[in-house]
């Protein structure tokens, strides 16, 4: 397989943004990164505009997006991991993994997207309750990644197709 470079440099956000609204304006899905919620305590006003000085997390967040395609609910996480060999998992924490096992247990879609050693990875949520659950580690092995993980197609329009490897993984056969 084929992998592209072209957006090499931007980070997987970005990516994901620019993404999603590609998905929106062609009408294929809609898909939207989630803000963070929080309280404003104090602001100031600077050039202006108001400047947030204080806040503080109103509550914990999920996962970073979400939203529908094909008439399922999509949930998940974007990841970026520079260890080599494994995907810590003090990067997920265990209130997002009980988030992700409620959305399989009511029939949507939850995965994480994990950019690792250069390549986009989409890996279930069933994949990562599995893992979670019977292997009894602090981190995934970057092989068990590369079995059940599904490389993401980076390109153009998309940025980053990752609807594409949605479709091969959750609509077999449509």
């Amino acid at each position: 397989m084929e992998i592209s470079h072209s957006n090499r440099g931007m980070n997987l956000e970005a990516l994901l943004n620019q993404t999603n609204n590609y998905y929106k304006e062609k009408d294929i899905a809609l898909i939207f990164k989630k803000p963070t919620p929080i309280g404003i305590v104090d602001v100031a006003y600077e050039n202006k505009k108001k400047i947030i000085k204080k806040a503080y997390f109103q509550m914990q967040s999920t996962l970073d997006y979400n939203g529908i395609y094909k008439g399922k609910y999509i949930d998940f996480d974007a990841k970026e991991c520079l260890n080599k060999t494994a995907f810590p998992l003090s990067n997920i924490h265990q209130h997002q993994t009980e988030h992700i096992r409620g959305v399989i247990r009511h029939g949507g879609i939850a995965f994480l997207i994990i950019l690792m050693n250069g390549i986009h990875y989409l890996l279930d949520g069933t994949d990562y309750i599995y893992y979670i659950d019977n292997f009894k580690r602090k981190s995934i092995a970057y092989s068990y990644i590369k079995e059940k993980g599904l490389i993401i197609k980076e390109g153009y329009l998309p940025a980053l197709d990752y609807l594409e490897a949605v479709d091969r993984k959750y609509f077999k056969g449509e």
